[in-house]
């Protein structure tokens, strides 16, 4: 792109004046718009170091509503943003509905400065770009607009501004160490930084290239590009998005019809002694998780009444309350709701060597918001190509990921939910939610069969628990867990 690239011809003072007085009105009054449409906005500031990206974006913003934007500043990452996969970061500091966040630096300076540096193998810096480009894809996806900016410089002008920053005392701060180098290794810079905008200009998210000789020329370029960004996504805001074909390794897995409970049943002494075993096992096993940085992501789904609660408490038990966390997950909160229906997990993922527990996932976007139109046809029907993309990122950090579909029957649900209704002290496990859900038993049943079928992967397959006794799915788990646990140590 920046070899083809040309920096169009800059007005004159007198109408890029004009221009920019008309452009910072009409991004104020846009900045409304989206407020009151709902409408994200990821505006991605990269570039050249000393092109001016800081300065620019303080002009833009001027004119905006602090209250409606924020400004991340993208610095190296620290020692705990590290621990998480890479893109946790990014993820956490997306808008929400109706805001802008500006991005001073992101994932491009990072991938790039680590492949420069050699942090990064051409196998990995591959991986990195078609994880950004489905990160990028999945915001656009769900209603986000992502605009992409990068600031051109050249060599000279580039030392240049070096130079007189590291002159004044109170500016040399802002010249970095990789600043330096960069200017030193321009050419090299420039190839890398060439590549990757090759490779992530996807018409979801473009790259628009930014003549920044004069940072006035620099504002009245974004701003109207903003303006015109803008206009465009309302249009489309409530347009549906292609459905994208699965190309993740699924493997074939049972109809919940197929499998047999009745045989599922383990005695109470039994239970007794693998229960001992299983627990002093994995609370060995944790050490080492620990040690070797691995971390662990377990999640749990499956029908009201069938004996979460219980599994995920036989776990924990076993575990050093330091290492880990358990996430409950209820309707989202609005802040949560305001944003994409992934980002909630994104803030819940462990450190490495952690473990987290999920009593219920993101697959409630194929179950409960499919069923209770919660979410649009097009939103769920994108989603289990989405989660299998998620699961993937998480596999590839290096978690292990442990789904459970925790199963009964119908009739074991109906005697459950009647002793917790008939149970004083259980009352509060029951609501009119249980009730209305079970009118839905065959709806949800086809639901789930196509949630297990099409997000059963080869690195984040699903284990069914057959609970009709419960003792039996909580040592089932824990051998599970072992297995994965052991099998990756």
């Amino acid at each position: 792109m920046l070899k083809e690239w040309n920096k169009g011809d800059k007005p004159e003072a007198e109408e890029l004046e004009k221009r920019l007085d008309e452009a910072r009105l009409t991004l104020a009054t846009k900045q409304i718009e989206i407020k009151e449409k709902k409408l994200p906005v990821l505006v991605v500031l990269e570039g050249f170091g000393a092109a001016g990206k800081g300065s620019v974006l303080g002009k833009i913003i001027r004119n905006l509503d602090p209250r409606f934007f924020k400004v991340a500043v993208m610095e190296e990452a620290t020692a705990e943003e590290k621990r998480k996969p890479f893109l946790y970061r990014h993820f956490v500091k997306i808008p929400p509905a109706g805001q802008f966040v500006f991005f001073e630096g992101g994932w491009m300076d990072e991938v790039t400065g680590d492949f420069l540096s050699g942090k990064l193998t051409k196998s990995q810096y591959k991986d990195r770009i078609n994880s950004i480009k489905g990160f990028e894809r999945q915001l656009t996806d769900n209603g986000y607009l992502v605009m992409k900016f990068f600031f051109a410089i050249g060599k000279k002008e580039q030392k240049k501004r070096m130079d007189a920053l590291l002159s004044d005392k109170n500016t040399k701060w802002r010249v970095s160490k990789k600043d330096i180098k960069q200017n030193e290794d321009y050419d090299k810079c420039k190839k890398v930084f060439d590549d990757y905008l090759d490779k992530t200009n996807q018409p979801n998210a473009p790259w628009y290239l930014i003549s920044s000789d004069d940072k006035k020329w620099a504002e009245l370029q974004i701003t109207e590009l903003l303006i015109s960004g803008i206009d465009t996504a309302l249009m489309n805001h409530s347009k549906a998005v292609p459905v994208l074909q699965n190309t993740f390794p699924v493997v074939p897995i049972p109809k919940l019809c197929d499998i047999s409970l009745e045989d599922k049943t383990i005695s109470d002494d039994q239970y007794r002694v693998e229960l001992k075993l299983c627990q002093k096992k994995l609370r060995e096993l944790h050490n080492k998780l620990y040690r070797k940085k691995i971390p662990v992501i377990i999640a749990y789904e499956g029908w009201d009444a069938a004996g979460k609660g219980g599994n995920i408490k036989r776990i924990a038990s076993a575990l050093d309350p330091r290492g880990y966390e358990v996430f409950p997950i209820a309707s989202p909160e609005p802040h949560e709701k305001a944003r994409h229906y992934l980002w909630r997990f994104w803030n819940r993922l462990p450190k490495d060597g952690h473990i987290a527990i999920f009593d219920r996932t993101w697959y409630g976007r194929v179950m409960v918001e499919r069923l209770e139109d919660f979410c649009s046809e097009n939103d769920w029907q994108r989603a289990y190509y989405e989660i299998n993309e998620f699961e993937k990122e998480l596999a590839d950090w290096g978690a292990i990921v442990i789904k459970f579909w925790v199963q009964i029957d119908k009739d074991t649900q109906l005697e459950r939910f009647t002793l917790r209704q008939n149970t004083p002290e259980k009352q509060w496990k029951i609501t009119d939610e249980d009730w209305r859900n079970r009118e839905k038993w065959d709806l949800y049943e086809d639901a789930i069969n196509e949630m297990l079928q099409k997000t059963n992967t080869t690195y984040a397959p699903w284990y069914v628990l057959e609970s009709n006794d419960k003792k039996y799915a909580r040592i089932k788990a824990l051998k599970t867990i072992i297995k994965e646990i052991e099998k990756r140590l």
